[in-house]
């Protein structure tokens, strides 16, 4: 099997897709802060990587590190960080999160995964 990373497509565009939303933008109106054509950003939807310079502009539009939206860098059975712990440094750096808000989302989403691995468990 090929370990070469590779953008992950799919989270770029989902992530692209939250902040979007966030902000109230139109997917034209995005295209145009991110300084690419509309076609960029369809293309993606249709999950053809971007360019390496549209890749670049979309991560600093996003304020994400590239690295998030790589695969193939880890092991296909590489075990998943717990996902409070994966998100509360995310969570802590927001400037614009109180302390009780941070507290309040990590319990939601603790609350939330903790159902996701019952589930799963349950499952089989």
């Amino acid at each position: 099997m090929d370990h070469a990373p590779g953008v992950d497509v799919k989270v770029l565009y989902a992530a692209l897709d939250a902040a979007r939303n966030e902000r109230s933008l139109s997917w034209r109106q995005l295209a145009k802060e991110l300084e690419v054509s509309p076609s960029t950003l369809s293309r993606i939807a249709n999950g053809l990587k971007p360019d390496l310079s549209a890749f670049a502009r979309m991560t600093t539009w996003l304020r994400m590190p590239a690295e998030s939206f790589y695969v193939g860098t880890h092991q296909e059975n590489a075990e998943e960080p717990e996902l409070v712990a994966a998100l509360a440094p995310l969570l802590r750096a927001r400037r614009d999160l109180k302390e009780e808000d941070v507290t309040y989302l990590e319990q939601l989403i603790g609350a939330a995964a903790h159902r996701f691995r019952t589930e799963a468990a349950a499952r089989g």
